[in-house]
């Protein structure tokens, strides 16, 4: 791709985002919505339980029950060498 054609693209995509950036509406999270019934704030650690912990607990469940459960033949996996011919 040559330089003309690298500019090109470069500024048809900086121009599409510009536009969708431009085009999109707020958030407009000031105002309350019919129905909006926030609870109470999460605290730090009810935070980082939520999002952290309970996510690498379930991973470890996952794990641990793939490895207890595996049935495969350890022996094959561990003596698998290719045979040379000669």
């Amino acid at each position: 791709m040559d330089k003309k054609n690298a500019l090109r693209a470069g500024a048809l995509a900086a121009g599409t985002t510009l536009m969708m950036l431009l085009m999109s509406s707020p958030a407009l999270a000031v105002t309350r919505d019919d129905g909006d019934d926030p609870g109470s704030p999460l605290g730090i650690g009810a935070t980082l339980g939520l999002y952290v912990v309970a996510p690498l607990a379930i991973f470890a469940v996952i794990t641990g029950l793939v490895m207890v459960l595996d049935k495969s033949d350890k022996t094959k996996l561990v003596n698998a060498k290719p045979k040379a011919k000669a």
